[in-house]
């Protein structure tokens, strides 16, 4: 199993989870307000007044099977729109209760 951790502008919060459905991805686990800045390009996400923008981000744990569709779709998701920007970030899962 892998955990993945997607990073996204709130703008993204509805096709992320779209894209979710659309995957037969259900459960998850859901961060509001989540400060930071993209490595290369990105601008910050800060919620002041000089940097008004903030992100959510989301992690879920899938079957390893599911990871590359899934990190297609964010792909895509992306590349729609590049400047508000979404990340996935992939973990192994050693053990669940």
């Amino acid at each position: 199993m892998k955990s993945v951790m997607i990073v996204f502008n709130q703008a993204n919060t509805e096709r992320v989870e779209y894209m979710l459905d659309r995957l037969g991805i259900r459960g998850f686990t859901f961060f509001e307000q989540v400060q930071g800045r993209g490595t290369n390009t990105g601008e910050p996400r800060r919620g002041t007044h000089t940097w008004p923008e903030m992100n959510s981000a989301l992690m879920t744990v899938v079957d390893d099977s599911q990871v590359p569709e899934l990190l297609e779709t964010v792909r895509k998701l992306d590349l729609r729109n590049e400047e508000v920007g979404v990340r996935a970030f992939v973990w192994n899962i050693e053990q669940t209760v």
